[in-house]
């Protein structure tokens, strides 16, 4: 059957998590003058920073923590590496990185080019998520993507999160679509890949840190224009 409707994921995949999250804690560091009272160079707080935060997402995709957790850790546990044990501190960060961070809405490279492209040809697309869901929609407001989406799931619309078979069966009831006429393009191997062909879902692996994961058959691509090559 026809592809008919693409489903996406958000973060690093359309809208760039990663610059804006960057942008985001640099402008808190430098406004809490971190490195005058605490001697602590913005970059590298920023690299342990985010393999922190990227394990702590990695524990909330396998049903490990809960977004609680990872809210009153990441940067208290960031911030405990270089010897600063401050609740008080870190979680100023966290709330205002979460609500900041939404004034900066830097999209990956090629996104909005793409998403014209496929609704000029005639596609419907949707968006997954394991972000929370009172940001995810905000982001896709905010950068002006979300007139490209019929649906926009997000992982607390369930209370489950990718790889889980269940909000690939969520969202596409919510869009009216068959797992034959649907694709799936993401950067997470395990929530997007794995989940997506575990479920029986056709995916594109946006091969994002160029990680070379060679698996028979399996569509990959490394920047979002490619995405014509399949669609």
């Amino acid at each position: 059957m026809k592809i008919q409707h693409i489903f996406f994921d958000l973060d690093n995949t359309l809208w760039d998590h990663r610059k804006n999250a960057y942008l985001t804690i640099k402008d808190l560091f430098e406004k809490q003058e971190i490195t005058l009272h605490y001697h602590i160079d913005f970059e590298s707080f920023h690299t342990i920073y985010h393999d922190i935060n990227e394990s702590l997402w990695e524990k909330i995709r396998d049903g490990l923590i809960d977004k609680e957790y990872l809210r009153k850790h990441r940067f208290y546990d960031t911030f405990k590496h270089f010897g600063v044990d401050d609740e008080e501190l870190s979680q100023f960060f966290e709330e205002h990185f979460l609500d900041k961070i939404l004034n900066h809405n830097e999209l990956v490279e090629g996104a909005e080019y793409i998403l014209e492209y496929l609704k000029s040809k005639h596609y419907t697309l949707h968006v997954i998520s394991n972000g929370f869901k009172e940001v995810t929609e905000r982001k896709c407001i905010l950068s002006g993507i979300d007139k490209y989406f019929k649906t926009i799931t997000s992982a607390d619309s369930i209370g489950v999160r990718k790889p889980n078979p269940k909000i690939f069966e969520y969202s596409l009831g919510l869009a009216e679509a068959t797992k034959e006429e649907s694709i799936l393009i993401g950067d997470d191997w395990i929530a997007d890949v794995v989940g997506s062909q575990n479920y029986g879902l056709d995916v594109i692996f946006f091969d994002v840190y160029n990680e070379n994961k060679q698996e028979e058959g399996l569509k990959a691509i490394t920047h979002l224009l490619q995405i014509k090559e399949y669609l």
